[in-house]
């Protein structure tokens, strides 16, 4: 009886001394879409998250703290955005790397402003994220005005005299991103011939076909996420359409070759160059694919964004959000992605666009720009 009171008390003592030694961990957050339409990339901000986190704790952690790894759902929703955003800043956490959406991530920076938190956005390429001029935003990705632009010189080039569509969804990502590809290709000299738009969610593409079948359309330019553009171009080559399709990030994840099947071959997209393929992530990539996990889309660029935020409070000797971002700013920094500096805004200045190709095994190949 003495014994197993004895062993009831180390037990209890080692549970204290465990729950102590949480208690001294520094919590950091990822957000994004976890669950609903987007979730792909919210697996794909998880997975990379979680590596991370366990790779910078391997080495010790930051300033002798290990790192604890909350992982919050948006769903892409604005409103759920914002109030994640609350909880993250009313739990002091110091740092997220999120969100997805832009209309999720702009919302949100806005209470991780109030709550002291600093934002490092792993996807949201949308321009007002850091044109906004609020103090604790930066991203790893590139913005749309600049791969609206490679997108529109593309195009110009190839499809110089053909018949120019251009598709939006109405959400902060989609509008933006189609306005900014029309406006360099209408600078460029190209008049679209067809300006649409259409509701995220929707699953019924068949007016709009044949809007693009009527008007002889050679390529649709849609602002867009990757589950309505595979609808819409399956019903295109339902009906006999042989239109390119083309769009931005959105499609940079296997997802979009599963709805379209073979169908999807030759729709193009853009994207930063794919970090899978550089001499600083080999070794990392091969610890996702170690665990059966292909780090594609934004799972290096999720993985990057912590990496920053670890380096800079290391840097800066402590997790206060304002000290690490003047780090941040000042400072070059080694990332899985290639190294990274930062302007005044929260801006990468060294990303360059790549247009990518979908075969018709459910892969994808740089056909031009920079990292081909």
């Amino acid at each position: 009886m003495k014994s197993l009171k004895l062993i009831g008390l180390a037990l209890g003592a080692s549970i204290a001394l465990s729950s102590a030694a949480f208690a001294q961990d520094v919590t950091v957050a990822v957000a994004g879409p976890m669950t609903g339409g987007e979730s792909a990339f919210g697996r794909q901000m998880k997975n990379g998250a979680e590596m991370a986190v366990a790779d910078i704790n391997a080495a010790g952690g930051v300033n002798g703290k290990k790192l604890a790894l909350s992982v919050e759902d948006d769903a892409c929703d604005p409103k759920q955005a914002r109030s994640i955003a609350e909880k993250i800043a009313g739990a002091k956490i110091p740092f997220v790397a999120g969100h997805y959406c832009s209309s999720s991530s702009i919302p949100a920076s806005e209470a991780y402003a109030d709550g002291n938190v600093l934002q490092i956005t792993p996807a949201s390429t949308n321009p007002k994220f850091t044109d906004s001029g609020l103090w604790n935003v930066a991203r790893v990705c590139g913005r749309d005005d600049q791969q609206g632009l490679v997108a529109a010189q593309y195009i110009a080039k190839n499809y110089k005299g053909k018949n120019i569509a251009i598709l939006n969804d109405k959400t902060t990502y989609g509008k933006g991103l189609a306005d900014e590809t029309k406006k360099a290709l209408n600078k460029a000299g190209v008049t679209e011939k067809m300006y649409e738009s259409y509701n995220k969610g929707d699953k019924d593409f068949n007016a709009i076909v044949s809007r693009l079948k009527r008007d002889n359309i050679d390529l649709v330019y849609v602002g867009g996420y990757h589950q309505e553009s595979g609808l819409l171009l399956r019903q295109m080559r339902d009906q006999g359409l042989k239109t390119v399709l083309m769009a931005g990030d959105a499609l940079a994840d296997k997802e979009y070759a599963s709805i379209t099947g073979p169908a999807g071959e030759g729709t193009l997209f853009t994207f930063g160059p794919d970090p899978r393929n550089k001499p600083t992530a080999k070794k990392i990539v091969e610890a996702f694919k170690a665990k059966n996990i292909d780090p594609e889309g934004y799972t290096l660029y999720t993985y990057a964004a912590m990496q920053v935020w670890s380096e800079a409070a290391k840097k800066a000797g402590t997790t206060d959000a304002k000290k690490v971002m003047a780090a941040i700013k000042a400072g070059k920094w080694d990332t899985v992605i290639g190294p990274i500096e930062y302007d005044s805004k929260g801006d990468i200045k060294q990303l360059d666009y790549v247009v990518y190709k979908w075969d018709a095994k459910g892969g994808y190949a740089a056909i031009s720009g920079n990292g081909t």
